[in-house]
């Protein structure tokens, strides 16, 4: 079927956080519009921040996701930390760094079981394949019911998390606790691997579609550049993570409340397929494994192969979460009272705080007073990021599927945009004002 005249409008894409919509026109086969426009009502949480102490913030602005609230609370910790000169133990960061595995574990899990599974297998939603696929959506389930456990024990609470202060945490687990969950991710191994070989099973059906584009994501040359690293470019290399502004160059459309990024192009994407084709000489023996089955390799231009790389890294984080307690284990757990509190000598500052959470890399930015109450906050968001780059995607993706029916034309767009993982809601801080 040949759509010479095309009128599509999809209202709220479904299994995405948020709401996105997707507009179309085609008239005589000549494309007229081809949008990906964001209705969602604003939220400022940089004006929320302004005027409260530095222990406030990483409570307020964890708030802006449900998702990714832990990402949210420690990229908001370093960027306090950076601004007072505020040093965690080496202990504290490893214990960070499995807080953020276990969020990455939980949001990969999530959304490749719940979110891309149901379009591999044909149908609208995960409920159908409760009853079609019961074993796979178990699989699901025990893998993410594990990440939950995780970002429990070391968080508190699954989401926003309680016990990830400034200068360290309020409270820690027990070496006895952490070999439990050590035993417990290396009981998810096969878990995974069968998650592995049922994408790999439907993978023909991910189209086979590429669009040059920059990737932008955190590097380090020694690891797999998660919770600290570089800012970089596949196009225009490194610098460090203070000079974020000059990388993002946030500006507004007028078919959205998200504000939009561009860096060496017009458009560039962030999240876990950035950080792949940065970053695959860090990544776990087992992710590296995992890349070879589905012939993953860098630097990947399709966009539908962001689900296949959450899947390596989340490979990834488990393999390198139980390398990290074998590590705290070797080195000794250095108890800690419960209801800790660091000494933290107050000043006045600004700091940057960068952190890859499972859809990109996030920027906080702070300036403080000498009484450590904030005066300025700019927080920009990887769905942000990606928006101009999914708009791209849709009209280059456009003219190669112009023959099949709007049905299966509606369909592959909302697999698109879906393949970017998007926190919509998360990513609406601007709006557009008329002064009369």
């Amino acid at each position: 079927m040949n759509n010479r005249n095309l009128n599509l409008e999809v209202h709220h894409v479904t299994r995405v956080e948020g709401h996105g919509n997707i507009y179309v026109n085609v008239k005589d086969g000549v494309i007229e519009r081809c949008e990906w426009a964001v209705p969602e009502a604003p939220r400022f949480f940089e004006a929320m921040v302004v005027g409260r102490p530095y222990g406030d913030l990483h409570h307020i602005t964890s708030r802006i996701c449900g998702i990714c609230s832990i990402g949210h609370t420690l990229t908001s910790l370093k960027a306090t930390e950076a601004a007072m000169g505020i040093k965690i133990s080496e202990q504290d960061l490893k214990l960070r760094k499995l807080a953020l595995h276990a969020e990455n574990l939980q949001s990969h899990v999530l959304h490749l079981g719940f979110l891309v599974l149901p379009d591999l297998l044909g149908v609208g939603s995960v409920i159908p394949l409760a009853s079609s696929n019961p074993e796979e959506v178990k699989t699901v389930l025990r893998l993410h019911r594990k990440a939950n456990e995780m970002s429990n024990l070391l968080c508190g609470r699954t989401t926003h998390p309680q016990r990830l202060i400034p200068g360290g945490f309020s409270k820690i687990p027990s070496m006895k606790e952490l070999t439990a969950l050590r035993e417990k991710l290396k009981e998810s191994i096969p878990d995974l691997q069968a998650v592995a070989a049922l994408f790999k099973a439907l993978s023909p059906k991910l189209p086979d579609f590429n669009r040059e584009t920059e990737f932008i994501a955190l590097t380090n040359s020694d690891e797999y550049a998660l919770y600290d690293g570089k800012i970089a470019s596949t196009d225009t290399g490194t610098a460090p993570v203070g000079e974020y502004i000059s990388y993002t160059n946030e500006y507004v459309v007028p078919i959205s409340t998200a504000k939009r990024t561009k860096h060496a192009r017009e458009s560039y994407m962030v999240g876990a397929l950035a950080r792949f084709n940065l970053n695959y000489d860090q990544l776990s023996p087992l992710a590296k494994k995992t890349a070879e089955m589905f012939n993953l390799k860098p630097v990947c231009h399709n966009p539908f192969m962001n689900n296949i790389a959450q899947l390596v890294e989340t490979v990834h984080s488990l393999e390198d979460s139980i390398k990290l307690i074998d590590e705290l284990e070797a080195s000794g757990l250095k108890s800690q009272p419960d209801y800790n509190k660091p000494e933290i000598k107050v000043k006045a500052g600004r700091g940057v705080g960068a952190i890859e959470v499972p859809r990109g890399i996030l920027f906080h930015d702070y300036t403080y007073n000498d009484k450590g109450y904030c005066t300025k906050a700019n927080c920009i968001i990887p769905t942000n990021q990606n928006h101009g780059n999914i708009e791209l995607d849709l009209k280059a993706l456009l003219p190669q599927i112009l023959d099949k029916s709007e049905k299966e034309i509606e369909l592959t767009f909302e697999m698109l945009v879906r393949a970017y993982d998007p926190c919509i809601s998360c990513s609406t801080h601007a709006v557009k004002v008329h002064f009369v």
